[in-house]
């Protein structure tokens, strides 16, 4: 046996042997650089505590992986095309490993947020190479199948985030987190050399570099507009973005119309099924990314887990994901993808809907139910999708389709967690300022408890605080007079910290259920328009255009 597998898979006269073991390198890939999103939710208080971050700050720590990642995977997966497939994946373990050593050893928000955007462009290295990976090393009649097993992948790693940077967080600090990564991904390097083989496009013209820069112009920009507008207001950073993106936009289209060899054929929109597929990728992942977004903070700040326990509770969700692909791997061969794909975006909606009826006296069994419809929706409605964008592109650009896919996936996820994440911040905002009526709270520290759901249970901690230290000052008072009065001012800061965190609570379990409201309404909207634009019988269409090239073959053979 060969310890470095050299053999392209275009060469190869019969479908490679150890197809399956490649896939587990490529799903390994996967599963980190989606863990490295969602795991941060619940290291980001441990973070915004030892760094000394503000609410702009965290949010670009956050968001700080998104903007490269999402920016770069087009131009960056017409390059693997081009050079190599396994290469573009080598290279971005290593870049993504590096990044994550380097966020380790940060002390400042900057230096996070710097190797946050060096794991994103690592992450725009892996991501499309692991799709268009699988769709060279497996033949037409398995990929589905393997499909769905990298979509369960994704699935699993958006709740095995938190549970594993829970666990970390128990014993070790937020760099834990970063570390955690580097491991994987050396394993998962060495293991692409030995188990998946080099491929690259046996055909491909020089690549319009013109085009893929305009293409990271206006993604980078929508998704920076996307992210700074509705959470620190439309001021000109906003708005010079969303001018940027429509110009950059604008420009890409119109150079991909004319030119001759263009990074990405914008015509392939036109066709119902590709449109379709990547508006529901988009869709979904607008939902969940934002579900999960105020979810955790929900799971962590009203029902008090740690961050262990936070991830724990969203495991009903990973193995959700993994019966609905289990699922969808069953019907859609029989049923048709329009079907499946529709129902599983019903699923979601009616995840959402749940939620909705979330309030002050919601436990966790009030989550179960949402997150199992949810995770079975995921898996349902995703993994044909993404095999109907994988398998609208030639062998030649495969590198291309998947980073078409991911980055319907990633703007989905940003607006999502923009959106919602602004409808959530609005509302929590509105219901604190109604419950705070006569409660006497000074107005700078109602501003600081409406900033978030953390900052509003920190002024309530405040109180208490400063309650606890007049009771032991009334411990030692001179005489029985003072004391009493230092009780009575101190019984009545307690009562006003329980208030406050009262206030707290419940403001955010009502913006948690009118934003699911908004959510459950974007993604039911949306639901409609798949629909229709999904063919009904594209198995049908796709027997005629086999017999029609058949027929052709046939007439010239006579």
């Amino acid at each position: 046996m060969r310890l470095v597998m050299n053999e392209p898979v275009e060469r190869m006269d019969r479908p490679y042997a150890r197809r399956w073991w490649a896939l587990l390198v490529l799903c390994l890939s996967l599963l980190i650089i989606v863990m490295a999103n969602t795991a941060l939710t619940v290291a980001a208080p441990d973070m915004t505590q030892d760094l000394g971050l503000s609410s702009a700050g965290l949010q670009w720590v956050i968001d700080g992986y998104t903007v490269p990642y999402a920016a770069l995977m087009l131009l960056l997966g017409a390059i693997g095309d081009k050079y190599s497939r396994r290469g573009a994946l080598a290279l971005g373990l290593l870049v993504f490993g590096g990044g994550a050593v380097f966020g380790s050893l940060a002390d400042s928000a900057a230096t996070v947020i710097a190797a946050r955007a060096i794991m994103g462009t690592g992450a725009a290295l892996i991501m499309p190479a692991t799709l268009s990976l699988l769709a060279a090393t497996f033949p037409r009649a398995e990929r589905a199948k393997a499909i769905t097993l990298w979509t369960a992948t994704a699935g699993l790693a958006i709740a095995a985030g938190p549970l594993v940077a829970g666990a970390l967080l128990k014993n070790h600090g937020w760099s834990s987190t970063f570390l955690i990564n580097v491991p994987i991904a050396a394993v998962a390097l060495v293991a692409a050399f030995v188990l998946v083989p080099p491929s690259r496009a046996a055909h491909h013209e020089r690549i319009d570099y013109a085009g893929g820069l305009l293409s990271v112009i206006w993604i980078g920009s929508l998704v920076y507009m996307i992210i700074e507008g509705p959470h620190f207001g439309w001021g000109t950073k906003a708005v010079t973005a969303a001018v940027i993106a429509g110009a950059g936009l604008v420009l890409f289209i119109v150079r991909e119309l004319r030119h001759p060899r263009p990074v990405l054929d914008v015509r392939r929109f036109g066709g119902r099924r590709f449109a379709g597929s990547n508006l529901a990728v988009a869709l979904f992942f607008l939902a969940v990314f934002g579900a999960f977004y105020y979810l955790t903070q929900h799971l962590q700040f009203v029902l008090g887990y740690d961050a262990l326990e936070t991830g724990v509770r969203m495991l009903p969700l990973a193995g959700a994901v993994f019966v609905g692909s289990a699922l969808t791997g069953y019907l859609t061969p029989r049923i048709g993808m329009k079907i499946t794909v529709t129902a599983g975006m019903v699923g979601g909606t009616a995840a959402l809907a749940l939620l909705t009826r979330v309030d002050s006296g919601s436990s966790y069994g009030d989550f179960v139910l949402p997150l199992v419809i949810l995770g079975l929706a995921i898996g349902l409605a995703l993994s044909p999708c993404t095999d109907a964008i994988m398998g609208s592109f030639p062998e030649s650009e495969l590198g291309v389709g998947g980073a078409v896919n991911d980055t319907s996936l990633e703007l989905g996820g940003s607006l999502g967690i923009a959106i919602l994440g602004s409808v959530l911040s609005s509302s929590y905002s509105s219901h604190l300022t109604d419950a705070a009526k006569g409660s006497g709270l000074p107005a700078q520290a109602l501003a600081t408890a409406q900033d978030s759901v953390g900052s509003g249970y920190a002024v309530a901690q405040g109180i208490s605080g400063k309650a606890q230290q007049l009771a032991a000052r009334a411990a030692h008072a001179p005489n029985a007079q003072q004391a009493a009065q230092l009780k009575a001012q101190a019984g009545q800061l307690a009562h006003g910290a329980r208030q406050m965190a009262d206030a707290v609570g419940s403001s955010f379990a009502d913006a948690v259920s009118h934003t699911s409201m908004v959510g459950a309404v974007i993604l039911g909207v949306g639901t409609v328009l798949v629909g229709v634009l999904l063919p009904r019988k594209e198995r049908s269409a796709e027997a005629g255009e086999q017999r029609e090239e058949r027929e052709l073959v046939d007439a010239a053979t006579r």
